[in-house]
């Protein structure tokens, strides 16, 4: 009797740990790549998302991520940019984590012509998956670069891309797009610049993102309040995570942030995005900063984007690992 009740205890126990572990085989690993470790600073953009199948996004990555050898990169399947902005794309990047302040963190290395998001999608082997009249120039830059411009490639408005296990397609995004001369390294590019002209490559955009475990997650770019948070992202894709800007001047503010999330898109989580400012310190969330306000406003769980933390989110966006 104790043998069997001793192995009935035992195969309880491997019931349980096996739960846990098919619970955790099935959400989706969310990583800011940030300037500073544990914070969210000034110009933190970038994110890797990883779905259950192992599939790896970067977006966004901007100054923050230290060019393609970074050692936080690792595996990286398809990047994604939402507008051709130097704080997006990437102009220049920091030389390793941790330099300057998370106020004012310093951006010591040239990225253009190429651009950081490009020289990393060239040294990892991504495609590049963006919308509008992006994925030509990109191309030509990973030519440039010494990549296969085949690889980037195009999703539209309403169309769909797959990679791996992922479903990726774009949203609109009220932004402007204009591309700087420096990442086009022509000597029209001179002129450009002595004109106060940039070139076109079509509208800015958001990405829509559907995981293999079902969570549909909205990434917002750089914009301001949208008809398509509502009747896109909410009601046609279902978004239950959003990562939102709320930097204010540029894209929408704290309090137009919160609208959209409280009355258009509705979500179970949000993901504050683009502050503009040192949102932390010591990883807790400063008074007086536009990330307490948004805070504060929402009527959701926000959660915010401390560098180097992954955060762990099954199907309805619960975070079930990594969150404070």
């Amino acid at each position: 009797m104790k043998a069997t009740g001793l192995l009935m205890g035992a195969a309880a126990i491997g019931m349980v740990t096996l739960g846990s572990f098919t619970a955790q085989a099935d959400t989706v690993k969310i990583t800011p790549l940030g300037s500073h470790d544990g914070e969210f600073c000034r110009l933190d953009r970038a994110l890797i998302l990883e779905d259950p199948d192992g599939t790896r996004l970067l977006y966004d990555a901007g100054r923050t991520v230290a060019g393609p050898t970074d050692p936080r990169l690792g595996k990286i399947d398809a990047i994604l940019v939402s507008h051709v902005h130097g704080d997006h794309l990437g102009d220049r990047h920091i030389e390793a984590v941790g330099a300057g302040s998370c106020a004012k963190p310093e951006f010591a290395v040239s990225a253009t012509p190429n651009s950081n998001s490009v020289n990393i999608a060239v040294a990892t082997g991504a495609q590049m998956v963006t919308g509008s009249e992006m994925p030509r120039f990109l191309g030509a830059n990973m030519k440039r670069a010494g990549g296969d411009p085949a690889k980037s490639v195009l999703v539209r408005f309403g169309a769909s891309r797959m990679v791996g296990g992922v479903k990726l397609t774009t949203v609109p995004a009220a932004h402007s797009n204009g591309l700087s001369p420096d990442f086009i390294g022509t000597e029209a590019s001179k002129h450009m610049h002595e004109s106060g002209l940039t070139a076109y490559v079509g509208p800015p955009t958001g990405y829509v993102v559907t995981f293999s475990n079902g969570l549909v997650v909205y990434l917002s770019g750089d914009t301001g309040i949208t008809a398509e948070q509502e009747k896109v992202v909410r009601q046609h894709y279902g978004a239950k995570l959003v990562v939102l800007n709320i930097g204010d001047v540029f894209t929408t503010g704290p309090i137009e942030a919160a609208y959209v999330v409280n009355a258009l898109i509705k979500p179970n989580a949000v993901i504050a995005s683009h502050a503009n400012e040192q949102a932390t310190r010591k990883g807790k969330v400063l008074p007086n900063t536009r990330t307490a306000k948004f805070m504060e406003y929402a009527q959701m769980p926000v959660h915010v984007p401390l560098s180097g933390r992954t955060m762990t989110f099954d199907a309805e966006a619960t975070c079930v690992a990594g969150c404070d």
